[in-house]
């Protein structure tokens, strides 16, 4: 069940490299969340060694059959927001972004090309209070052991 979403851009980078079988690489390297009025792709700067985009028109989403994997992600040394992203006409574009550990990892098995970035803390706010509201973890007691 669909609890929340955040509408969200990605900035993506592509930096020149110099490699036999590429003279490019492309990675998403943060997320900012999105107040509208922002144009799907939009130049934040070009240059010959490195290019910055920002991609707007995708949504975080929250669900309660995620919640151990946001709980996971919030708990870790540094939160990420998972981004998939594909080529499309010669530009990396982001088509999935989520703040679930689980689900990253399956974006990462998945074959697809995926990065995780830092979760800036206007997100991870939103999912900490999302989280204190609709999910309790599980007690980790002494082999299953319930102490009241």
């Amino acid at each position: 069940m669909k609890m929340g979403s955040m509408p969200i851009a990605v900035i993506m980078q592509r930096r020149a490299v110099q490699h036999r079988w590429a003279d490019e690489a492309w990675e998403a390297v943060g997320v900012v969340p999105d107040r509208g009025q922002l144009p799907r792709l939009q130049v934040l700067s070009q240059s010959p060694e490195r290019d910055y985009y920002l991609v707007s028109g995708l949504e975080l989403e929250l669900y309660t059959d995620e919640n151990e994997g946001y709980y996971e992600n919030c708990m870790a040394p540094e939160s990420k927001v998972f981004v998939l992203w594909r080529m499309e006409e010669g530009k990396a574009i982001p088509v999935r972004a989520s703040v679930s550990y689980v689900e990253g990892t399956r974006m990462f098995d998945s074959g697809e090309q995926a990065d995780g970035v830092a979760m800036p803390a206007e997100i991870y706010a939103w999912v900490a209070g999302y989280l204190r509201e609709h999910y309790q973890p599980k007690p980790r007691g002494r082999r299953g052991r319930e102490h009241g």
